[in-house]
């Protein structure tokens, strides 16, 4: 089992929300309470996600932030929106998948275009408006109508791509759970001449998060899920200018974290 440390509920919260929002006038905290989210969840629920919409919603009300503040909270809220609404499921993720006495279906399936997966036997099974939280009752419901009483255990990879000066550049499948800093390790770690200080992660031409925020989410480790990242995401790793021993003890402490990543993927 893996175990992750109890954080304060505000560091679920996404870069934005932690950087601009409350870092963006002195009454922020006052205005807006966070929500009650569960520090141990590194993928989120519907319930989680609403309530990080109504808060946003509540925030973008509120005459306590800036026209600045509110334009990135404004991007926020729209991306929970097209989760809630369309699910997290792209074409080029894949299920990992245990159906208990039924070894011949296949370990991992990859999700198609609909969005939907493909079972030998059992057939078609949409994922049209399903978070990567809700897959395993899913498809366990979708199952129950060919099975009495099935046991399933389905979990969701994203397919992010990890490019620049990393060792090994190109796509990886991950599970939703996965630090972002964790996914530079599944890509061979950074080069000897990588910024670290300069990441940013691209969404086709859009840059979703850099600069302080994206630094803010790597020291207060968020998942590849509660920053709402999607297939087809891009973690860019520039080349540095800096000296030996900044890039080296920032190495030192990805380094770290290799352990649990290759558990993660073990699983």
């Amino acid at each position: 089992m893996i175990m992750f440390r109890a954080v304060p509920v505000w560091r679920l919260l996404t870069p934005v929300a932690l950087v601009l929002l409350w870092g963006g006038s002195a009454n922020s905290l006052d205005a807006q309470s966070p929500p009650d989210l569960d520090p141990g969840r590194t993928v989120r629920s519907r319930a989680d996600l609403e309530d990080l919409l109504q808060y946003y919603e509540d925030a973008l009300l509120s005459p306590a932030y800036s026209d600045e503040v509110k334009a990135s909270l404004n991007i926020e809220a729209s991306r929970i929106r097209e989760r809630l609404t369309r699910g997290d499921f792209k074409l080029g993720d894949r299920i990992v998948l245990f159906v208990q006495g039924e070894p011949n279906l296949p370990d991992t399936v990859p999700v198609q275009p609909g969005p939907m997966i493909s079972l030998p036997l059992f057939g078609e099974i949409s994922l049209e408006g399903v978070l990567r939280s809700e897959v395993e009752d899913h498809v366990t419901e979708a199952l129950s109508v060919f099975l009495r009483d099935p046991v399933v255990r389905a979990e969701g990879l994203v397919r992010v791509s990890v490019q620049g000066a990393v060792a090994r550049p190109g796509f990886y499948l991950v599970p939703a759970d996965v630090l972002l800093s964790e996914t530079i390790m599944v890509a061979g770690g950074p080069t000897q001449d990588a910024n670290l200080e300069s990441l940013r992660v691209e969404r086709g031409i859009e840059v979703l998060f850099e600069g302080e925020e994206l630094q803010e989410a790597l020291r207060q480790g968020l998942s590849l899920d509660q920053m709402n990242m999607q297939a087809g995401d891009q973690l860019v790793v520039p080349q540095s200018t800096g000296g030996f021993w900044t890039r080296a003890g920032v190495i030192v402490g990805l380094v770290a974290s290799v352990t649990l990543i290759v558990v993660q993927l073990s699983r």
